[in-house]
């Protein structure tokens, strides 16, 4: 082609967005054009009919209502609030008084004690600033600044300008004069005046002013008269400034780009007092997150010059990942005043709802809600696990129609204070104590498969969702009160040669069924691998608490998987904070908490008066009242089984197999004896399940010769389980 002339016409594509209303088509419209493909910078003008009822890619438009609501919604998340957070609660109120009480304070004790320093700077150099002082004024008076300017007229050899130069500089030199003059005597007379007429403190302060002035005009450009008060971290304010060149310093490559340029961080609110400390709610450059500075919690204390345990970046889900709330303490979160555990002198608990549990960092009550869920805690021996189990426990104790089986299998008698209102109760590192412990999680298991009957037959009316309520709960003929299973040291009874496995198994089934069941279970460890705390057990739990640990694999351990990634470091905690954790599952993020710290005295106040709440509602048991656990049988379920089956029935029935074992041991199985075979068929399916037997229909032959199918078992499969036990037995 020669020229753009002879282009024939063509087809242009053009990008569009369509319109909400226009059903779905192709995001490409070819448009024919009747006139060649326009030259750069020309215009393209395409008819309206052409493009009638569509939206160009580019073209601003204003976003549909719902957009349009959650913008607002957003700009009004952003605001800061109309009363200060400082002034919302008696408490923070009287926070900020105090620090600004302290931080006027301090400035002024320091500059005070140093005031005959000052005093004795200025008066050194109150006589160079009088010879400055002259110095300058001769000057002054002079028109010395002009004097560049005559010297430059008088050497380019303009006469004109020059006579109009020296004419307006001997206006100014003649006026600059009397001015000068002027003040000097006015000087003289007021000096006079305060010398004769003015009392003696008068003469005195205006002689000291006076040389106050003169010294101060004396000070060099790279001199001090007053020396720069080193404030204590607890007593600085956190500027804008220091916080952008924290940012900048933490090896972030975007964040050292934005920290760089003017306004390249965005403060989305002024930083603000907020609780014990100051809170700065930042949005991180583009493709920076909020995990990426947690991550660097260390270097960003070392940057902002305070201690580690005051420093405590935070992640805003409810916003974007790049969205960071910056909280600097006062002091260290260990060195600040706790608030009082508020159950410890008076009030009970509902499990049904929110129970009060320790503090966050900046002093607000934290809460966890330990019904339908579970708690996992780790930690390092001697960093507050088993303080913040208890504090759980005190607060289970407080309602009282929960039912707590307790196990502490560390030996140290931490949970004793709790043996006067547990149902069950066992302290000890021994053999003996991990037998009780099995049995009882073989009592609770039990347990949950009749709750799991019981709810299955109530109607719908009364348990729509399929789980238990406070109505359930209360009504005492279903027996579905709360039950509390809390094992303290327990990677003790998982990891046990003889009950580890089966300790696991039943664990893991309470652990999944239990919460819609009213059953919670609470779990505290100093070793949290594999072998110790069974994966299905941990993946599990909804509630996790992790105190201090060696490293970033215990961290994942407890917290899940990615925790240390996310930022969230325990292994950070030093060796003097005790009682703070992370949490998972307490709140949308994961937050740091400090347990209430339950001393034994009070610990053993609160267990009374919890003893004293199931007293007057009558539900004190079990172990609390004087009685002792069902005996472990001194027989085998599956060599039992074994021994009423003979070895050519290949299936039988469930309901006969239980017949037969009431006639084989009556003090062990005669309950059975009395029931219809529904009622048997499901007994023993419940005893069975502990020990993996499969249960499924099997064909049979009714007393009149009739067939039909019933659940019920293969005698190989118990021999098969029976088999590997023993092997198991002989292996270990």
């Amino acid at each position: 082609m020669s020229d753009v002339e002879e282009v024939e016409p063509r087809g242009a594509v053009v990008p569009i967005r369509r319109a909400p209303a226009e059903p779905v088509t192709d995001d490409l419209v070819v448009v024919d054009l009747e006139y060649s493909l326009p030259s750069e910078g020309e215009i393209l003008e395409v008819a309206d009919d052409v493009l009638e009822g569509r939206v160009l890619v580019d073209q601003a438009t204003d976003p549909p209502p719902t957009s349009r609501l959650a913008v607002l919604a957003e700009r009004r998340a952003d605001r800061p609030p109309v009363v200060p957070i400082w002034l919302r609660s008696r408490a923070t109120a009287i926070e900020r008084i105090k620090w600004e009480t302290e931080h006027v304070g301090y400035i002024g004790a320091y500059h005070l004690v140093r005031v005959p320093a000052y005093a004795g700077r200025l008066l050194r150099r109150s006589p160079r600033g009088l010879g400055w002082l002259l110095r300058d004024v001769a000057r002054w008076v002079r028109d010395i600044e002009t004097a560049p300017l005559r010297d430059t007229t008088v050497q380019r050899g303009a006469t004109a300008e020059y006579l109009l130069i020296a004419k307006e500089h001997r206006a100014r030199v003649r006026s600059r004069l009397i001015q000068a003059a002027g003040a000097l005597l006015v000087a003289i007379v007021g000096g006079l005046l305060v010398r004769l007429a003015a009392p003696w403190w008068v003469q005195w302060l205006s002689l000291g002013t006076v040389l106050g002035l003169l010294g101060r005009y004396g000070t060099a450009s790279d001199q001090r008269v007053f020396d720069r008060a080193v404030i204590p971290a607890r007593v600085e304010r956190l500027t804008s400034d220091v916080v952008v060149r924290a940012l900048g310093a933490l090896g972030i490559a975007e964040l050292n780009k934005a920290a760089a340029r003017p306004d390249g961080i965005e403060f989305v609110a002024p930083i603000r007092e907020d609780g014990p400390g100051w809170r700065a709610d930042i949005n991180l450059p583009y493709g920076v997150t909020a995990a990426d500075v947690m991550a660097a919690r260390q270097r960003l204390a070392s940057a902002l010059r305070r201690p580690l345990g005051a420093v405590w970046p935070e992640p805003v889900s409810d916003a974007h990942p790049g969205r960071l709330v910056l909280w600097v303490g006062h002091e260290e979160m260990r060195k600040q005043k706790q608030p009082a555990w508020p159950l410890a002198t008076a009030g009970q608990c509902d499990l049904f709802q929110a129970i009060p549990y320790g503090s966050d960092q900046r002093g607000r009550p934290i809460s966890v809600e330990l019904m339908f869920g579970n708690v996992l805690i780790g930690a390092m021996p001697r960093y507050g696990k088993t303080f913040a189990l208890r504090v759980l426990l005190m607060a289970c104790a407080l309602d009282p129609t929960a039912e707590l089986h307790l196990w502490e299998l560390k030996g140290t008698g931490d949970l004793k204070a709790l043996e006067q209102v547990a149902h069950r109760y066992g302290s000890g590192a021994k053999e003996e104590t991990y037998a009780a412990a099995m049995a009882g999680l073989r009592e609770v298991f039990a347990e949950l498969e009749r709750r799991a009957e019981v709810i299955n037959d109530l109607p719908e009316d009364l348990c729509p969702e399929s789980k238990v309520t406070r109505r359930l709960a209360d009504t005492r003929a279903l027996r579905l009160h709360p039950l509390v299973l809390a094992i303290d040291e327990c990677q003790e009874l998982f990891a046990h040669e003889e009950f580890g496995e089966e300790a696991g198994r039943l664990a893991t089934a309470i652990i999944k069924r239990g919460p819609a069941l009213g059953i919670i279970l609470l779990l505290a460890t100093q070793r949290p691998d594999k072998k110790s705390l069974p994966t299905s057990i941990s993946a599990n739990a909804g509630i996790r608490i992790c105190l201090r640990v060696m490293g970033h694999i215990e961290t994942d351990m407890i917290l899940g998987s990615g925790s240390h990634t996310a930022g969230i470091r325990p292994s950070n905690f030093t060796k003097k904070d005790q009682g703070i954790s992370y949490a998972v599952g307490i709140d949308d993020d994961p937050i740091l908490v400090r347990s209430a710290y339950l001393d034994a005295p009070t610990s053993k106040a609160i267990a009374a008066r919890a003893r004293e709440l199931r007293e007057q509602a009558g539900t004190l048991s079990g172990h609390a009242l004087g009685e002792r656990p069902p005996v472990a049988p001194d027989h085998d379920l599956l060599l039992d089984v074994l021994a009423v089956v003979a070895p050519d029935e290949e299936k039988v029935w469930n309901s006969r197999v239980a017949a037969r074992l009431a006639e084989l041991r009556p003090g062990a199985y005669g309950q059975w004896a009395g029931l219809d075979d529904a009622d048997r068929t499901a007994a023993l399916t419940s005893a069975l399940k502990p020990f993996g037997v499969p249960v499924g229909q099997v064909w049979g032959t009714l007393d009149d010769g009739e067939g039909a199918n019933r659940r019920g078992i293969a005698r190989a499969d118990v021999v098969r389980l029976t088999n590997e036990r023993r092997r198991a037995k002989l292996s270990a």
